[in-house]
């Protein structure tokens, strides 16, 4: 008889922290039940789990999660091949402080485009903030496979799916901005990446 699985995430299928969270469990082939949840709706379920009602919510036996950061830290300690830290402290603690770096620059940009209405003049400052640092900082992308790494990292996870969704802000990269065009490009096929997207952020390109 087949084991049960015990792991389960309640995820957004359109929200980019659902996304980092499925993209980490698909980086380390963890086999998963995602249970899409609609976050205007409210469940009873995920209500009883998470005080907050947040998505991504991880459900593992009886550990329940439900912020990001911590989440996607535990499946690195729970789950360590493949790693997505570095193995040695200072690195380790680098990886983290650009993950910091990437929530605070362009999470919270993407946060505030998706908040305000399309016309708005906020939402507009928003896109070309967003769009001016990610062009600012694309030669970073020539140097390595993966954002400033020769493996796929946490940051890697939190980076791609909002890189995934700028078409759908209304973003569009400039030419001079080929590094990072090329970095997207060659992540966006690998099989991990696929394997997390779902059909709602399928439907954004």
């Amino acid at each position: 008889m087949a084991a049960v699985n015990c792991l389960r995430c309640y995820s957004d299928p359109a929200d980019h922290y659902s996304h980092r969270i499925r993209l980490a469990l698909a980086e380390k082939g963890v086999a998963v039940d995602i249970v899409d949840v609609d976050p205007s709706v409210v469940s009873p379920r995920l209500a009883e789990l998470n005080p907050y009602s947040t998505l991504p919510t991880l459900v593992d036996r009886d550990l329940v999660l439900y912020e990001p950061t911590v989440v996607m830290e535990y499946l690195e300690e729970r789950y360590p091949h493949p790693a997505l830290l570095p193995a040695y402290p200072v690195a380790r603690a680098n990886t983290r402080l650009l993950a910091h770096r990437v929530q605070r620059d362009w999470c919270s940009l993407v946060d505030r485009i998706q908040s305000m209405r399309k016309g708005e003049s906020a939402a507009a400052q928003a896109r070309k903030e967003l769009r001016e640092s990610l062009s600012g900082v694309a030669p970073l992308f020539a140097e390595k496979p993966f954002f400033l790494s020769d493996e796929v990292s946490l940051i890697d996870c939190c980076l791609l799916p909002i890189l995934w969704r700028l078409p759908s802000l209304g973003i569009e990269l400039p030419k001079g901005a080929k590094p990072l065009l090329d970095y997207m490009e060659r992540n966006f096929v690998r099989e991990p990446f696929q394997a997390s997207l779902s059909s709602a952020e399928r439907a954004m390109r």
